[in-house]
């Protein structure tokens, strides 16, 4: 499997600056063949509850399991569980998983058809009973699929305790269905868990849903890969964070490795490529004087797949120093708008109408700039943009909570630099 790790910064900085920012992007070809480098485990968690029953949703997302089902490869150990108040393990055996094969995923199919909607939401249960399963096969490229269609009714502080608990064990993509859910709560669960989140609006949707995640899913071919930034002394990390295909903030999923390095879990991987914004802080330097900032690697293990270098240069030369790497500027940029977009959605919830305003239109106006057509478009049917290039906007007397829902989830999604989306 080849890793390569690249660094774009422009590593000039003015004299008295203490900041070094770079986009490090990790590509990797994927296992030779497509062959795993490791086995394979998948969960398929459905939401049971009784408002499943409305608007044929119990029936689509039956559909849409046995879709999932159909997608797993040959020797993959699977489970599904049925969401209810409690967790229930609908197929195989209570405890155990099956091996997927044709027999196995036929008898899984005639197990679905089982599944009624009776019962309320438990998501910290679900994940709970996910992360016991995947615990008999450590080692493995584990994902589940997380389907709702409400708000989580267990007590206060508990989903959170168990995501401290299980947090990064596996990926967990999580879909809601109809608009009953809420937004901020399964994205917790995802960036808990280094997976997605997104809306299925219309019930007969669900099934292509679960045939992406679950088709991604089989794509993986490494199991936990991680990013080490090595720091010299007297320089700390700022954060890290993924900027693409999506921003999730990654710093506070360090975990330390020796007195100057810690490491970030970046999940399973196939063959595909993500760009990552490092930030230090580095003492200050004098005119002429070059130090190295980070040393980012890419590891699996104790095995160091690539390497990349972070450097400081300080200059007198303001030409140098004021310049903005490309990719820097672009990956700021997105992450801003998608800090816009979940503020503009906020103030309007809370009769801000001013704020909404302003904030969606400097999304409108980072989304053009970045050439981030998805997000305009999606902007587009929650305000009526004027100009996208100074940001005017007017915001709309109704709007869909489909709609809204739709541009909260996606916000995060980005466009690489100079790539229409």
């Amino acid at each position: 499997m080849g890793y390569t790790a690249e660094t774009f910064q422009n590593e000039f900085l003015a004299l008295g600056a203490t900041e070094v920012n770079a986009i490090v992007t990790v590509t990797s070809s994927g296992a030779e063949g497509g062959l795993r480098t490791a086995g394979a485990s998948e969960i398929i968690i459905v939401d049971c509850s009784g408002s499943m029953q409305a608007e044929g949703r119990m029936q689509a997302a039956r559909q849409a399991a046995k879709a999932a089902v159909g997608c797993i490869d040959d020797g993959v150990h699977f489970a599904i569980i049925a969401g209810v108040s409690t967790a229930q393990q609908l197929y195989p055996a209570p405890g155990q998983l099956a091996v997927s094969t044709q027999e196995t995923r036929a008898q899984a199919v005639t197990a679905i058809d089982r599944l009624q909607a009776n019962g309320g939401t438990a998501i910290g249960a679900w994940l709970k009973l996910a992360g016991q399963l995947l615990a008999q096969r450590p080692g493995d490229i584990q994902h589940a699929i997380l389907l709702t269609d409400g708000e989580n009714g267990e007590y206060k502080g508990y989903l959170e305790s168990v995501l401290t608990e299980i947090g990064g064990s596996f990926t967990c993509d999580c879909r809601g269905v109809g608009t009953n859910w809420t937004v901020s709560e399964l994205r917790k669960v995802a960036n808990a868990m280094l997976g997605t989140v997104d809306i299925v609006a219309r019930p007969e949707d669900l099934a292509a849903s679960f045939t992406q995640m679950m088709t991604s899913a089989m794509g993986k071919t490494s199991a936990d890969v991680q990013l080490k930034v090595w720091t010299p002394v007297n320089a700390t990390v700022r954060f890290v964070k993924q900027v693409e295909p999506q921003v999730a903030d990654l710093s506070g999923k360090r975990v330390q490795d020796g007195p100057r390095a810690g490491r970030y879990p970046l999940g399973s991987w196939g063959a595909e490529a993500r760009d990552y914004h490092v930030c230090v802080d580095v003492p200050p330097g004098a005119a002429g004087d070059e130090m190295l900032a980070a040393r980012v690697s890419v590891v699996e293990g104790e095995n160091v797949l690539s390497q990349a270098l972070v450097r400081a240069v300080w200059t007198e030369d303001s030409a140098l120093s004021t310049r903005i790497n490309r990719q820097v500027a672009h990956y700021t940029g997105q992450a801003e708008l998608a800090d816009a977009i979940q503020a503009g959605i906020e103030a309007r919830k809370n009769g801000d109408d001013h704020t909404a305003t302003m904030k969606f239109g400097r999304a409108a106006q980072l989304a053009h700039e970045s050439g981030n057509k998805a997000t305009e478009e999606l902007l587009a049917t929650v305000v009526d943009i004027e100009d996208a290039v100074t940001g005017t906007v007017r915001l709309r007397r109704k709007v869909e909570a489909a709609d809204e829902m739709a541009l909260d989830t996606r916000s995060t999604k980005t466009v690489r630099v100079g790539r229409a989306q």
